[in-house]
């Protein structure tokens, strides 16, 4: 099965709502959405409701905190236990990343309305957390002069570290100090970064 995650704000297969939440895939080449309705739910819909299973492990690597998915008819699809969720302050928070894409910051203003929508995947390491994910919503935060955000602790692969190591090398030890840069300017910059690392 190929499931591939669609990453543009564009795509009349997909309503608008769902793909500035990040929840829109292609599953065998057939769209599927997997829309956040509250801290820990979400409807998927779309597609063959045999790929569905697949389709939330895949979605929940990016969104460990829900835990619940229903079918469009409000059937249950699969529950996980509950993760944890805790407040954190935002300058505490050690980013992974360098770029903040300004696309992206104005997609997520249709749907973070308060620091309460923000929840983010950190890992504990040496007395602070590091983001994994999310750093979109922490500059948004930012942004927004939101002091505490909520998180949920995930697991992190080794490269992360590295990631955190370059990041400081750019003097960058909080979410205010990424840097906010064009799309094309994303494209470019963050995706060659990962692209030579990771090659």
């Amino acid at each position: 099965m190929e499931i591939k995650r669609i990453d543009v704000y564009t795509d009349d297969r997909f309503s608008r709502k769902v793909l500035d939440q990040h929840g829109c895939f292609l599953v065998d080449g057939l769209p599927c959405e997997v829309e956040i309705f509250s801290d820990y739910e979400a409807v998927v819909r779309g597609g063959s409701r045999e790929t569905y299973l697949q389709l939330i492990e895949e979605f929940r690597f990016f969104t460990p905190h829900i835990t619940k998915f229903f079918d469009n008819n409000g059937e249950l699809i699969k529950e996980y236990p509950p993760a944890p969720i805790f407040k954190i302050p935002v300058a505490e928070i050690q980013p992974s990343q360098f770029f903040i894409d300004e696309d992206k910051i104005a997609a997520i203003r249709s749907f973070i309305h308060s620091p309460q929508d923000i929840i983010i995947q950190v890992m504990k390491h040496q007395g602070r957390y590091i983001s994994l994910d999310g750093h979109t919503r922490l500059y948004y935060a930012v942004l927004e002069g939101w002091d505490i955000v909520r998180a949920v602790e995930a697991e992190v692969s080794a490269d992360i570290l590295g990631f955190v190591k370059e990041a400081q090398k750019r003097k960058i030890y909080a979410p205010k100090d990424m840097e906010l840069v064009s799309h094309s300017e994303y494209e470019d910059k963050w995706n060659r970064f990962c692209d030579a690392y990771l090659g």
